[in-house]
């Protein structure tokens, strides 16, 4: 053991030594290892965040302007920054248009695979144009303007990517609401957006179930105190519904009808989309993005963080409905210039646990971006990888993992498996582009499973402790990033600049507010470990316990609830609800819990995955009265957790204890 231990010392050694650098020390040699394979890294990093204006400056040469912007930040009111505000662009123009006038325009932009439905596609640039100029046409005839908002409810087709570019193409705002969404859902969006034109399916489908769009559309209409003045409905084949003139009119007939339309220009500062996320109660919070910083961070990060050049097939296995779909399945890769693949489908059950393989393999997919979700879904069903070794993979490369935290399982479940870099990254809807990542393009560093690397050049994020001071590495407190944010992300809320600055950029003065907590290591790695906020994450899908609170305290038995999100090995998370009753209460507890999860996918939707609902005699609570909902998530989770000091009765938390173990939530032991 000694020689062997010896030998790799020596071997070592001398590896430094061809590059000029050695020591003596083991933990001294790792140290200047990982300072020289991140030299690279370390020195673009520095340039983004010492001197961001000329780094994005040379970044927005790379993007089609039809004049070019001469100042690059505005940054006289804060915490309202704005980038590139006197350039002249088009988004959907850098998507398609430029590309062709390039002469590439046979090349293919769009690849489409339903596995449900045995439908397959492929679109060049030259033909995607056409389409996306005759939709843009037939939303004009509508009475479309620039400015007016679309809102996008469709299935994972390409007529949704049409929609999306369409509506960029004559500088309408869109925002597209994902189909899992129940019509009050829907119904809100209509109402905060404003709408003028809504632009459907006839329906969805989903493994062994067709989802029909048009009743619960019909339902949001009729909600909605503001009333749309028109709605597109896509007819999918063999599931065509009656419409119901003059209102309601038929995809192909506009289109038929409508004539090619070119790009409109557009200011740098207006807005390409409308993207809402979750809030704890009330009216969703709607992150809009501007066109301009949007263009130019989407495009650098396809090359510098996931390595991706013209030509290269590329897939993000999400929905246009989330942040990643709209980021990764549409804008990036068709600002690159690359090959981007749609997928109507699930990673089990379209028809197996070898559905990713097969797209990967048919289309010699390079790398791909998906949740965690996916591959813990993949990893149940096949766990020894059988389905795996019936295709070819010698074309892939890397996988990159978001949307909530890798467990260090399932990474090397899948670096075994597919012998390739599994790299776990770090952004948000707000920001619509990685926060914290490998950046593969630039140079690939080591993993810390556990962690998603390091903060992406552009982002200067700090760790605040509670009491506003700056953590030292590997101190827990807040994630924080320091203003200005980078192009591409949030520059406000749709309507709602007050709310922007309260919700984000108030707590901690100069920062942006991420709501995740964590720390950072010695080295740089960002470590992620959970919500400030009550936001919890369902596969990847942002969700508010606050909301689905609010629809279980309608029942008329229940006098109060909370919901809170426990680990999941599947899933990340999942939504259970504890419920006291009122008294005098005479109906049994199965009832009411049926009748609860009943009326949360009734009103919240089957994406909420909310199954469990338990009866409970009393919530720990503080004395002021608020429930400790971190606390009975970490006994639900089987962690420690320490006596809150506040408590109002300590015998409270033995008695969900027990709850939770008859309810088999916690395993007693």
């Amino acid at each position: 053991m000694k020689s062997k231990l010896l030998l790799i010392s020596i071997d070592f050694t001398y590896f430094l030594k061809l590059n000029t650098i050695y020591t003596l020390k083991f933990k001294k040699k790792l140290t200047i290892e990982s300072n020289f394979m991140s030299e690279k890294f370390n020195k673009i990093y520095e340039q983004s965040i010492k001197n961001p204006e000329s780094f994005w400056q040379e970044a927005s040469n790379d993007i089609f302007w039809f004049k070019k912007p001469s100042k690059i930040l505005n940054n006289s009111n804060p915490p309202f920054y704005k980038w590139f505000e006197d350039g002249i662009t088009n988004t959907c123009y850098n998507a398609l248009d430029i590309h062709i006038d390039q002469g590439k325009g046979d090349k293919t932009a769009l690849i489409y695979d339903s596995p449900i439905t045995g439908n397959k596609n492929k679109y060049t640039f030259k033909e995607l144009k056409v389409k996306v100029s005759k939709f843009a046409g037939a939303l004009k005839d509508q009475g479309v303007i620039k400015g007016d908002r679309v809102i996008i409810y469709m299935p994972m087709i390409p007529e949704a990517v049409i929609a999306m570019l369409a509506c960029a193409r004559i500088g309408a705002i869109h925002s597209v609401v994902f189909g899992g969404f129940a019509s009050n859902e829907l119904a809100s969006r209509i109402d905060d957006s404003k709408a003028k034109v809504l632009v459907t399916a006839s329906c969805g489908f989903e493994p062994g179930r067709t989802v029909e769009y048009k009743p619960l559309v019909d339902e949001a209409v009729r909600q909605a105190n503001h009333k749309i003045e028109k709605m597109i409905l896509f007819q999918r084949p063999g599931h065509e519904v009656k419409l119901n003139a003059p209102i309601e009119v038929n995809w192909e007939e506009v289109v038929s009808n409508a004539k090619e339309i070119d790009c409109v220009e557009m200011n740098s500062n207006e807005f390409a989309y409308i993207l809402y996320t979750s809030g704890t109660t009330g009216t969703p919070k709607g992150i809009v993005r501007d066109i301009g910083g949007h263009i130019v961070a989407l495009k650098w990060t396809m090359k510098n963080i996931y390595n991706i050049d013209e030509g290269d097939i590329w897939w993000s296995a999400s929905d246009i409905g989330w942040i990643v779909g709209h980021s990764y399945i549409v804008y990036a890769p068709l600002f690159k210039g690359c090959t981007t693949v749609l997928f109507e489908g699930k990673p089990v059950g379209t028809p197996d646990a070898g559905a990713f393989w097969k797209i990967i393999s048919d289309y010699k997919v390079k790398s791909l971006f998906t949740a965690p979700t996916a591959f813990r879904a993949i990893k149940k069903e096949d766990p020894e990888g059988k389905f795996f070794s019936k295709y070819d993979l010698s074309k892939f490369e890397s996988l990159f993992l978001a949307g909530e935290r890798a467990d260090p399982d399932t990474i090397k479940w899948a670096e075994n498996l597919l012998n390739v870099p599994v790299i776990d990254h770090w952004w948000q809807t707000e920001t619509s582009w990685a926060i914290s990542s490998n950046c593969t393009g630039i140079e690939m560093m080591k993993t810390k499973y556990g962690s998603a690397c390091k903060a992406v050049p552009g982002y200067d994020v700090k760790i605040i402790k509670s009491d506003q001071t700056l953590a030292k590495p590997n101190e827990m407190g807040d994630i924080v990033v320091k203003l200005p944010l980078p192009p591409g992300t949030f520059p406000t809320l749709w309507n709602a600049d007050q709310r922007y600055k309260e919700n984000y950029m108030s707590n901690y003065e100069g920062y942006y507010q991420t709501y995740d907590a964590g720390h950072i290591d010695e080295d740089g790695y960002i470590w992620i470990m959970s919500r400030t906020d009550d936001i919890i994450n369902v596969a990847g899908h942002r969700l508010s316990t606050g909301a689905i609170e609010e629809v279980l305290s309608e029942h008329q038995s229940v006098a109060e609830c909370a919901v809170l999100g426990i680990a999941d090995k599947l899933k990340g998370q999942l939504p259970i609800g504890l419920i006291v009753l009122k008294a005098g209460v005479d109906k049994d507890n199965e009832t009411i819990s049926k009748e609860c999860i009943k009326m949360v996918r009734d009103k919240i939707g089957p994406v909420a995955a909310f199954k469990v609902a338990i009866v409970i005699k009393r919530l720990p609570k503080t004395r002021s009265g608020k429930i400790l909902r971190g606390t009975i998530r970490k006994i639900a989770d089987n962690v420690d957790y320490k006596m809150p000091p506040t408590i109002d009765d300590p015998a409270i938390l033995d008695e969900i204890k027990q709850d939770l173990i008859d309810n088999k939530i916690l395993n007693n032991g």
